[in-house]
């Protein structure tokens, strides 16, 4: 099989080149300056063992395509669309992404879909080059047909991608996990807006609690994270990378970027729009995504609003909320 990475950013670059360095062949796509970097000088993966360049093929948009060719999409989930709208539908699509809607939506398109729930640190903001902090793995991938699924591509894709520094997990279930990843992902804005400042746990804590309330009233399943930990235990643990802080994750990183737009409408506002079906006020996540869009809006720094400030603009919405 061919695996065309859609979106070589922090994560597509990483499950791009760790499948490359397992002996498959590995198509990256990507836009502007990072595309002409991995064009003319190939991807750097930078971990905590190893700095290597890697001539991996690349294109800025589709390519003639093969009947045996893998769409891997690994854009922010507000990007989905755009990405997969000129690539043939016969291609099975796999959703490497945070967020549970990339699914659904894509099945509206595409008569093949995986899902993936990924759990790998990595950071990409300078053209060409991608840096995972894993190890001594760099992700843990759990792979499922959409909507519940184990297939004979599933696994296959997991025997490839464990080939080469990832660990990759047949599941059934494979929306439960990514229900799981959403509720940690809540405190993708919390960092994104403040940063690690003193106080900024405590809002993320309130964040999960009422995703965690409005899932379980949705009676919608999900991993929790004891039972995430222990399966994780040391297989991705973050390390540093000499020379290459990582300030955050990919809500963070996008305000970093002033790339103009952030995820959180399909992470925050995924509680906001099922408290809203549910009816199950969701001040916290309210808050979280409208001031995480505003500044991805006005391009403002990351980690720059006070958590003092965050923190009463979600007690005055919850005192609203509660009138």
């Amino acid at each position: 099989m061919r695996y065309i990475v859609i979106g070589a950013g922090a994560v597509g670059g990483t499950i791009g080149a760790r499948l490359f360095q397992g002996g498959h062949e590995v198509l990256l796509i990507a836009r502007g300056g990072h595309y002409e970097a991995l064009r003319t000088s190939g991807l750097r993966l930078i971990t905590p063992q190893s700095d290597e360049t890697l001539p991996i093929p690349a294109a800025d948009g589709p390519v003639p395509t093969r009947d045996d060719d893998v769409l891997v999409v690994a854009t922010k989930s507000q990007d989905t669309i755009a990405a997969l709208d000129p690539w043939p539908r016969h291609l099975p699509v796999v959703c490497a992404q945070n967020g549970v809607e990339n699914e659904r939506t894509v099945l509206r398109r595409f008569e093949r879909v995986y899902g993936m729930c990924v759990w790998l640190p990595a950071l990409h903001l300078e053209p060409g080059t991608v840096a995972a902090y894993g190890h001594p793995h760099s992700g843990l991938l759990h792979v499922g047909r959409y909507p519940q699924a184990v297939d004979d591509l599933t696994r296959q894709m997991v025997a490839d991608l464990t080939k080469g520094g990832l660990v990759a997990l047949a599941q059934t279930d494979v929306m439960r996990w990514k229900y799981g990843k959403l509720i940690g992902n809540l405190g993708n804005a919390v960092e994104a807006l403040c940063g690690h400042r003193p106080g900024a746990d405590a809002v993320y804590e309130r964040a999960r609690a009422e995703g965690a309330a409005v899932l379980k009233e949705a009676g919608i399943p999900f991993s929790g994270q004891e039972e995430e930990r222990e399966l994780r235990g040391h297989l991705v643990d973050l390390l540093p990378i000499d020379g290459v802080t990582r300030g955050g994750g990919s809500s963070w990183q996008s305000l970093a970027r002033s790339s103009g737009s952030i995820e959180t409408d399909y992470l925050n506002g995924e509680i906001v729009l099922l408290g809203r079906d549910h009816g199950v006020p969701t001040p916290v996540n309210e808050v979280l995504q409208l001031e995480s869009g505003r500044y991805a809006r006005e391009k403002l720094p990351p980690g720059s609003m006070p958590v003092e400030r965050l923190t009463a603009l979600i007690d005055e919405r919850s005192a609203a909320v509660s009138r």
